[in-house]
């Protein structure tokens, strides 16, 4: 497995026709610091660099992640 800590930089409603909030797209960055008392100067060495988009259409899944708050990314593999 593999982990990045990534901070939503952006969350945009998508509307439909009608004016109604169909989807949000959410983009994250790998959260980032020079200063070794912060906490995520250690994910800044291991993940430097990341950016993520993500369109979530699932109404269950949406609004669960919001602008400025860090979250934790795990990559696992499927098969």
């Amino acid at each position: 497995m593999l982990r990045a800590k990534m901070r939503v930089s952006e969350v945009a409603l998508i509307k439909n026709d009608k004016g109604e909030i169909v989807s949000e797209r959410v983009k994250l960055q790998a959260v980032y610091s020079n200063d070794p008392a912060n906490e995520n100067s250690k994910w800044t060495k291991w993940t430097p660099s990341a950016n993520f988009d993500i369109q979530i259409d699932n109404p269950d899944a949406m609004n669960k992640l919001s602008s400025g708050h860090e979250y934790f990314v795990d990559f696992t593999p499927a098969a």
